[in-house]
């Protein structure tokens, strides 16, 4: 249904993908996957027909319909919610408020009105055959958890996480035989991301997803399309089948190349050895022959690197960490959170979790002292040195500063080599830590803030969503590290894989401004909860 025919990207001297052959099938679903940079969002633009390649071509079946998920979050401010569902369906949308007008403006004594209504009407036909759009796009929307008195509502007046489950519908009303998603998790609550598993688990067509959540991507797709070597790779099975044949796989390359090395560096040793020595020399030219046909470049080393997060404490951690009592803050009439009290005891690891909107960041900024509550009471213990990643992170690095001179000011106490370190082990060569921090990507923003978390050696983490932006590679050491540290953690983030990897205990913030405490680990509250 969708192939590539020797598809290559180049920009300048540098290649980022090159002879890309492959044929996606109906009824699979492809997670495409790569380090950042490697060129999956260039790749699913060509896909999509919004970017053309350097050489080759996309081929799809004649006829097939492509839904591609809408980047921008501002394109319909002025549509009605439902409008901009269905939207999706551009030539429905259309002929459907064109006829709206002649019905209401034209004049039916008039030829040319009425041959163009019947037109309209064909049109629509061939669109909606049954006559459903409206009702289906009525489900699409209470399914979201819109109400069917917002859906004249305009899309000026919801939050961003709203407006994405918005886009998703109006590419899911479409329904295209071809289907490519890219990161159509970010900002969703975790109801949302579940409901979107099941719609794309429903799903008979091509589907093309990107996506730095790995419990998702596992849920979701059947086949892995690796970005990796200027080339893609495809597997059979989700991402942790992918993950565990990869790594097998490096590890045998490293093997290989290993091996070459030693076999080279000892061919070199007799070749110096014996070539001046006229009895040996037919023996020392076979060997250099042998040398010669040896190529290491043979053996490729992955463009993926892992990050080393490592969290150190500069204290242990005292048994008196945190306690809330009775806090409650409003925005206006709105009461967000009422009347939380919850008590951080020594070997805590707290996830936060609750739907979009509902003040998890802001009782993260009640916790950090930055945001007055209405009333109550944040009391730290006097053992505790927190450390804070705040989810404007991207906001707040915009420092013209280098990279370890942003951190360095912070506390001038801190040598320059260690900072250096810290920013190697978040993968930033040294010419790279000398760019300004302003000119840095969200994902490079997000890991400079952990590099500066790690030289903080603070005991306690306090993180609010610290996934946003970052590789899957990234994710994972994080979920690592957090796991690893001996001091206190409260997160929030909808990342699954992250949360099952540290969390120890669940608090929930409710539509109502409460909270459900939960001793135990996400999947432990899930159960839970559904019994």
């Amino acid at each position: 249904m969708l192939s590539t025919v020797n598809i290559t990207q180049r920009y300048g001297k540098r290649v980022l993908f090159e002879k890309i052959n492959i044929t996606l099938d109906p009824g699979k679903r492809y997670g495409l996957i790569g380090a950042n940079g490697a060129g999956k969002s260039t790749f699913m633009k060509i896909l999509s027909g919004e970017l053309e390649p350097s050489d080759g071509e996309v081929q799809i079946q004649p006829g097939a319909k492509l839904g591609v998920l809408s980047q921008n979050q501002f394109a319909f401010e002025d549509f009605a919610i439902k409008d901009a569902v269905l939207y999706g369906n551009k030539r429905l949308y259309e002929a459907q408020k064109e006829k709206e007008k002649l019905y209401m403006e034209g004049n039916f004594d008039d030829d040319a009105v009425n041959n163009r209504l019947a037109d309209l009407e064909i049109i629509c036909a061939e669109e909606d055959p049954t006559y459903e759009s409206e009702v289906k796009v009525e489900k699409l929307l209470t399914s979201l958890g819109f109400p069917i008195e917002q859906h004249n509502d305009l899309m000026s007046t919801l939050t961003g996480g709203d407006k994405v489950k918005i886009l998703l519908a109006q590419v899911l009303f479409l329904q295209p035989d071809i289907l490519l998603l890219d990161e159509p998790t970010n900002n969703l609550d975790m109801a949302t991301i579940a409901w979107l598993e099941d719609e794309i688990k429903r799903y008979e067509g091509v589907v093309v997803i990107i996506s730095h959540d790995r419990h998702f991507l596992n849920a979701t797709v059947t086949h892995i399309l690796d970005l990796d070597f200027k080339t893609i790779r495809e597997f059979t099975g989700n991402y942790d089948d992918w993950y565990i044949a990869a790594n097998l796989m490096q590890k045998q390359a490293e093997l290989e190349r290993s091996k070459k090395l030693k076999e080279k560096e000892d061919l070199e040793k007799f070749i110096a050895r014996f070539s001046a020595n006229a009895s040996k020399a037919k023996q020392a030219t076979s060997r250099q022959k042998q040398l010669d046909k040896l190529d290491i470049a043979d053996v490729q080393i992955s463009a993926r690197r892992d990050p080393s997060i490592m969290f150190k404490t500069n204290r242990e951690i005292g048994n008196e960490i945190l306690e809330l009592k009775n806090i409650v803050k409003s925005y206006g009439e709105h009461k967000v959170l009422n009347d939380i009290s919850f008590k951080v005891e020594k070997t805590d690891k707290i996830a936060i979790v609750g739907s979009n909107g509902v003040g998890k960041t802001t009782l993260l900024e009640i916790i950090m002292g930055n945001l007055e509550p209405d009333s109550g009471e944040v009391k730290w213990g006097q053992t505790v040195t927190p450390t804070y990643f705040p989810q404007n992170t991207t906001e707040v690095l915009d420092s013209h500063d280098k990279l370890y001179e942003w951190i360095q000011g912070f506390d001038q106490k801190w040598h320059i080599d260690e900072i250096r370190k810290c920013l190697g082990r978040m993968l930033f060569s040294g010419e790279e830590q000398s760019k300004e921090v302003a000119a840095c990507s969200g994902g490079e923003k997000h890991r400079i803030m952990l590099s500066k978390m790690m030289m903080d050696s603070a005991n306690f983490l306090v993180m609010d969503e610290p996934n946003n932006h970052l590789d899957l590679e990234a994710i994972i050491a994080l979920g690592e590290a957090l796991h690893e540290y001996q001091g206190g953690v409260i997160c929030v983030s909808h990342d699954r894989e992250l949360i099952d990897a540290f969390a120890n205990k669940i608090i929930k913030i409710k539509d109502d401004g409460t909270i459900d405490i939960f001793e135990g680990n996400y999947e432990e509250y899930l159960e839970a909860t559904a019994s």
